[in-house]
C-alpha cells in the first residue's frame, strides 16, 4: 500500500496541551506540503496535536484501509480551527495528498472536487472556466471540505454559508464504507455539517455560477448612531458586507462593502478611505484584497487576504457567535457594554451576515443570522475569562458558536440550540457505530 505515515514519537509532542498553553519552539503548521518529526500544530500554533502518527494517502482505497484498522482517528484539514476538535491520541489522516479532482458537470452547475482542495486553488480553476462560486470566506487559504464541515461562511444577507453550496457529499464511513449522500437524501442535511464525526470526506460537489465581477470599497468611522437607525440598511449595502471595529468606542472603524455596483461620496456618514487597509490594526495592508473600487473577478474581491500572503495576524485566537438577525442590534449593544473588558484582549472584531438554511448543525439553521467574530490576542489564560463574558452577555439571545473557534457553551445549552441535534447524534450512530471518529471534543459535544 503506497501510503505515507508521518511518525510522531511521545517524546516530539506535548500532549493535550491547554489553548495557547506551552511553549512549542520548533513545531511545524499542516498547512505546509511537508510534515517532519516533531510537534504538529494547528496553523494558529495554539493547538499541539497529540497523534501517535499521521497518515497521508494518496488514494480513496488508501483512506479505506485505515479507516477499516479502527479508531481512534480524526481527519485534519488545513488546520485553521482553533479547538481540539481536530485532536486525538490515536491517527491523525490528512486527504491533502489525494489526486486533485475538478470535474465541471455539463450543465456547468456545478463541480466536484476531492477532500483535499483549498479554496484558492478551486477558485483559480473555476475562474478559468468563467465559473465562480457564490461566496468564499474571509481567507482562501482553507480547505473546502473542512470549511464545509465546520459551517465556515463568508457575509452577505442573501448569501448562505459555504456549506449551503454542497449537492453531494462521498465519505469513508466508520467501518471504512464509501458513502454517497446527495441533496433530497434522508439525511443529507445532516451530514454536511458534520464536524468530522461521520467519516473521511473524499469528495464534494459543489453548487457553481457564472464568473462575476466585484468592486470592494472601504470606509472609515461608521458612527454608533448611524448603526441604531440604519442597521438592516447597511448590512444589505453591498454584495458582502464587514463591519470592523476594536470596541474602543461605540462607533465602528472600518465598513467593507462588496458589491457589484459602483459607489462613491460618504456612506452613512463613514468617509471613504484614503488608501487601503487591513481589517487587523497595524497589518499591512499589502496582504489584503484590492480596495478602491477597483472591479476584479469574484475570488480576488470576496476574501479580505490574498491568496499569496499570510492570512490575518497568524498569532491569534478566534471566538464567533451567530445571533438571529432580528437580535443583531441587541447582541452589539450587549458587546458593548463589556468593551472594557473585550478590548484589551482584542486586535479586531468583525460582523457579518449569513442567510438562513436548512443544515442541522449550521448555525445558520432556519435563521437568517448576524454573527460577531473576535480575533484575540494569543493569550488562552487573557482570553478564556473574555469569552465566558461575551457568552454569558449574549446567552439571552440563544447564541450559536462557531464550531471552529473557542468558546465554553455548556454542552447541553449548546444542543439546546438546534433542533435537529437529537437526529444528527443518530447519523453519528449509524455511520460510526463504533466511534472511530471520537475524541474527548466530539464526546462532550454530543454526549
Amino acid at each position: 500500500m503506497r501510503q505515507r505515515a508521518q511518525r510522531l514519537g511521545k517524546d516530539d509532542v506535548e500532549p493535550l496541551v491547554r489553548l495557547g498553553g506551552g511553549g512549542h519552539a520548533h513545531t511545524v503548521s499542516i498547512g505546509g506540503p511537508t510534515l517532519y518529526p516533531m510537534s504538529v500544530t494547528n496553523w494558529a500554533g495554539n493547538v499541539v496535536f497529540g497523534a501517535r502518527a499521521l497518515h497521508r494517502p494518496t488514494t480513496v482505497s488508501e483512506v479505506q484501509e485505515l479507516v477499516a484498522r479502527g479508531g481512534p482517528l480524526r481527519v485534519l484539514g488545513s488546520g485553521h480551527s482553533f479547538n481540539r476538535m481536530a485532536d486525538t491520541g490515536g491517527d491523525l489522516l490528512t486527504v491533502a495528498d489525494l489526486p486533485r479532482l475538478a470535474e465541471i458537470s455539463a450543465d456547468r452547475a456545478s463541480v466536484r472536487i476531492d477532500g483535499g482542495v483549498r479554496y484558492g486553488e478551486l477558485a483559480v480553476l473555476l475562474e478559468k472556466e468563467g465559473l465562480a462560486l457564490h461566496n468564499l470566506a474571509s481567507l482562501p487559504h482553507i480547505s473546502v471540505a473542512g470549511a464545509v464541515a465546520t459551517a465556515t461562511h463568508g457575509s452577505g444577507v442573501r448569501n448562505g454559508n459555504l456549506a449551503t453550496a454542497v449537492s453531494r457529499i462521498e465519505f469513508v464511513d466508520g467501518t471504512g464504507e464509501q458513502v454517497t449522500l446527495s441533496r433530497g437524501d434522508a439525511g443529507f442535511e445532516g451530514a454536511v455539517v458534520h464536524l468530522g464525526a461521520l467519516g473521511v470526506v473524499t469528495s464534494l460537489t459543489l453548487d457553481v455560477r457564472p464568473a462575476f465581477e466585484v468592486r470592494q470599497y472601504v470606509y472609515d468611522q461608521l458612527r454608533r448612531t448611524e448603526i441604531d437607525a440604519h442597521l438592516d440598511e447597511i448590512l444589505a449595502g453591498g454584495y458582502s458586507v464587514s463591519l470592523f471595529t476594536d470596541w474602543t468606542s461605540d462607533d465602528v472603524n472600518h465598513v467593507w462593502l462588496k458589491r457589484l455596483e459602483t459607489m462613491s461620496g460618504d456612506w452613512f456618514g463613514a468617509r471613504p478611505a484614503d488608501g487601503p487597509r487591513h481589517p487587523v490594526p497595524g497589518m499591512p495592508a499589502t496582504n489584503s484584497t484590492e480596495q478602491g473600487g477597483v472591479p476584479g473577478p469574484w475570488h480576488l474581491r470576496l476574501p479580505h487576504f490574498r491568496m499569496e500572503f499570510t492570512p490575518s495576524a497568524g498569532q491569534e485566537l478566534q471566538s464567533e457567535w451567530h445571533v438571529a438577525r432580528e437580535n443583531g442590534l441587541e447582541a452589539l449593544h450587549a458587546v458593548a457594554e463589556i468593551r472594557d473588558r473585550v478590548a484589551p484582549v482584542l486586535q479586531v472584531s468583525e460582523i457579518r451576515t449569513v442567510a438562513a438554511d436548512e443544515l442541522w448543525l449550521s448555525p445558520n439553521y432556519r435563521r437568517d443570522t448576524l454573527a460577531v467574530h473576535f480575533t484575540w490576542i494569543a493569550d488562552t489564560d487573557a482570553v478564556l475569562p473574555v469569552v465566558d463574558l461575551v457568552e454569558a452577555a449574549l446567552a439571552p439571545l440563544d447564541p450559536r458558536p462557531h464550531w471552529g473557534k473557542i468558546f465554553t457553551t455548556d454542552p447541553l445549552a449548546l444542543r439546546s440550540r438546534y433542533e435537529r441535534f437529537a437526529d444528527f447524534q443518530a447519523l453519528v450512530r449509524r455511520y460510526d457505530p463504533a466511534g472511530t471518529f471520537r475524541n474527548s471534543w466530539q464526546e462532550a459535544i454530543l454526549g
